[in-house]
């Protein structure tokens, strides 16, 4: 039920916003968030939303550059990034975790994962 959409290829100080089509989760999940993970490496959190934006939280490496957001009339999950480098190519995913509960830790999720990912969508960047 999570889509991602976006992916592509980016020169190095470039932009780009991934889509994130999540159904159903948009209710049942009041932490979302978006992950990446190149061969060979666990995948790691990129950013996370509460309850439709109340909070925000982003791993240190896109902390100023990335933007998380929610649309729920669409029942989508955005993530743009900016000033995009060699370092940001990997597959993005999707992620819903709708056993945070209300007043829960949503941040935690970034490092601990959630329990429901889309297929992924490529970003490669060039430098």
């Amino acid at each position: 039920q999570l889509a991602e959409s976006g992916g592509g290829s980016v020169e190095a100080g470039g932009s780009l916003t991934l889509s994130c089509s999540a159904g159903e989760f948009i209710e049942k999940s009041i932490c979302l968030g978006w992950f990446r993970q190149v061969p060979g490496k666990s995948r790691e959190g990129v950013a996370a939303i509460y309850r439709g934006g109340f909070r925000k939280y982003y791993t240190d490496s896109v902390k100023g550059r990335g933007t998380i957001s929610q649309d729920n009339a669409k029942r989508m999950v955005y993530l743009q990034m900016n000033n995009l480098s060699p370092e940001d190519t990997a597959t993005y995913y999707c992620g819903a975790a709708p056993d945070v509960p209300y007043g829960g830790n949503c941040e935690l999720s970034l490092s601990h994962g959630m329990p429901y990912y889309g297929q992924g969508t490529v970003v490669t960047i060039s430098s």
